[in-house]
């Protein structure tokens, strides 16, 4: 296998999916797609009453980012890579996180329906990290949206995140240690970080530097 052509990059709120893609469309010629949290209109009352509003923001977030990816993939191509921070079949960790047995049921056919029409991504790197790094990032970047996610949250979304990636074996994975790295503000970081990217890959890989 070579150089993977379409990569997603996923992990918890905070982790710097959105950064590690920009900073990799910069230096690789990459097409991005981005996720856009702040479009949906129940997310703010999410974070407020979660049980209320759980089901809405877990729709609106599946219906909206399907038709991003049928737009995305539909227009002409003129790069050689994409680049997108959010996986597709991710939107289940939130959904058997959040809503009830019925909810769930329901929301099941939905998305059962729409992933078969969803590209397959070359490589899925997973930004690993802890809770206490991720409840900084957060506030630090200060989206008023977010000020009120509990560490609580925090720490049972990045548990259900590395439940998923244990068990996935959809495409290659690279698991990134981003507890010891800094690829956002450390050259040398990003770039020993973009080689691992961009050789090939097969299976679960793990990367966790240390220099």
């Amino acid at each position: 296998m070579g150089t993977p052509k379409y990569i997603c990059v996923e992990g918890v709120i905070g982790v710097g999916k959105t950064s590690l893609v920009s900073m990799c469309g910069e230096v690789m010629n990459a097409r991005l797609m981005y996720e856009k949290p702040e479009e949906n209109p129940f997310l703010e009352d999410f974070y407020r009453d979660p049980r209320r509003y759980a089901f809405q923001v877990q729709l609106f977030f599946l219906l909206s980012r399907y038709r991003q990816q049928q737009e995305f993939f539909q227009q002409d191509l003129f790069y050689e890579m994409m680049v997108s921070d959010y996986l597709f079949a991710k939107d289940r960790i939130f959904a058997t996180l959040n809503l009830d047995d019925r909810e769930l049921v329901l929301y099941d056919r939905v998305a059962s329906l729409l992933e078969q029409d969803i590209p397959t991504p070359d490589l899925v790197i997973y930004l690993q990290s802890s809770p206490e790094r991720l409840m900084t990032n957060i506030r630090r970047r200060g989206r008023h949206y977010e000020q009120s996610i509990s560490e609580e949250y925090i720490r049972s979304l990045n548990e259900a995140y590395n439940r998923f990636f244990f068990h996935y074996h959809g495409t290659p994975l690279l698991v990134v240690n981003c507890t010891q790295i800094d690829f956002v503000n450390n050259p040398r970081h990003f770039e020993d970080l973009v080689k691992e990217i961009l050789r090939p890959h097969s299976g679960i890989e793990y990367y966790s530097p240390t220099f």
